[in-house]
């Protein structure tokens, strides 16, 4: 196994502490400004607050179709950056050349680990099973925030329903200070139940994850993922037996 000792010097992300002014009063004209949800609120932000200088984060998970369709019919232009960790499912990487090619998104970015990192810190590719928060934090928190560098917000699919933390959510969020620069993160689908999700992926004949159909319900790595058996809840199937909710990639959000 490769040696805990360098595994020790992996920097974990701080707590976030408070909002900064001129970020908090920017956040609550932003909110007060454009109350809105779904489309209409990525519109927004794509075309009118944030043009050129937004991302999608996208998992091609279970339920990412939704977001990247509503984007791409907005502007298929917009960045997306996928995170490809090394542990995902093959059904995964298919799925994500499939919606690009699908829905013509022109600026798809696959992102993943440094190698001299992986080499280091987890050479043998068992951290996730010794230490799973270290083991996200270099294959996801470490290159998502390289790959945002010159972005001043971040859309995400989350939504209160998925987990206890994310019950609180805002449909816009400070996400953190990128130097002298506030980054927000965007939230278009925060009200959004499965029932809702479902219709929009009926709707629009869209094509769902392959995994979906044998019960996962929500999508990671290989080695942090299982099926859900009839009656489980959305997040059982991940980090299984851990009290884990996220991976970290939010940042100062959620």
């Amino acid at each position: 196994m490769a040696g805990l000792e360098n595994r020790a010097e992996i920097p974990m992300p701080r707590a976030s502490g408070e909002v900064p002014a001129e970020a908090a009063a920017r956040l609550e004209m932003l909110r007060r400004e454009y109350a809105l949800s779904g489309k209409p609120l990525l519109e927004a932000m794509i075309k009118e607050v944030f043009p050129g200088r937004i991302a999608v984060v996208s998992s091609f998970g279970s339920e990412s179709v939704v977001l990247l369709h509503m984007v791409s019919e907005i502007d298929p232009s917009v960045p997306v950056i996928f995170l490809n960790t090394g542990k995902l499912f093959p059904e995964t990487l298919r799925y994500r050349d499939l919606l690009q090619d699908r829905l013509g998104l022109t600026d798809l970015r696959s992102i993943g680990p440094d190698p001299v990192d992986r080499a280091r810190l987890d050479s043998d590719g068992s951290l996730w099973s010794e230490d799973p928060d270290a083991c996200c934090h270099f294959r996801k928190v470490l290159p998502l925030r390289r790959a945002l560098g010159g972005f001043e917000a971040v859309i995400t699919g989350r939504k209160r329903f998925q987990t206890a933390s994310r019950a609180i959510l805002e449909a816009i969020e400070f996400r953190e200070m990128a130097g002298s620069v506030a980054r927000f993160s965007i939230n278009p689908l925060v009200d959004w139940d499965q029932e809702a999700l479902g219709s929009y992926v009926e709707r629009h004949s869209l094509v769902v994850h392959p995994l979906v159909k044998r019960g996962y319900l929500s999508i990671g790595c290989v080695p942090c993922t299982a099926s859900v058996g009839s009656g489980g809840s959305y997040r059982d199937g991940r980090w299984g037996g851990l009290e884990k909710e996220e991976c970290g990639i939010h940042g100062g959000s959620r």
